[in-house]
């Protein structure tokens, strides 16, 4: 809600190439708006951390956006604007999971991609 800003970050630039990034948050639970720590991780590796004191009690306003890439609303921080910080490589593949981590972060996006055409 721009109120505070939390920021997990690594200590090296992301070298060139494919790469699973992934962030974990894990809420102090027990009621509303508690905080929380957040883990950022590359490649299975942990990059960066932060904690977070506390967290949206409830909904974003209904024009906020999630966006892939780059931001269309609100900026996800205070590092770039909308119009200067776009992604310009290739997202293959994205998950957000809610509960209990069930390891599927160790697939390959090949491998999730074998799973989803057998479907069809």
């Amino acid at each position: 809600m721009g109120l505070a800003l939390v920021k997990a970050t690594g200590t090296e630039a992301l070298a060139q190439g494919t790469h699973q990034i992934r962030v974990e948050f894990a809420y102090d639970g027990d009621g509303l708006a508690k905080g929380g720590d957040t883990v950022l991780f590359v490649d299975g590796h942990q990059v960066g951390s932060a904690r977070q004191e506390a967290s949206i009690p409830m909904l974003f306003s209904g024009d906020e956006t999630l966006d892939i890439g780059g931001d269309h609303a609100t900026s996800v921080s205070d590092d770039y604007t909308p119009e200067t910080g776009r992604f310009t490589g290739a997202v293959h593949w994205v998950q957000l999971d809610q509960g209990l981590d069930d390891q599927s972060h160790l697939i390959t996006p090949e491998d999730r991609m074998k799973v989803a055409m057998v479907r069809q």
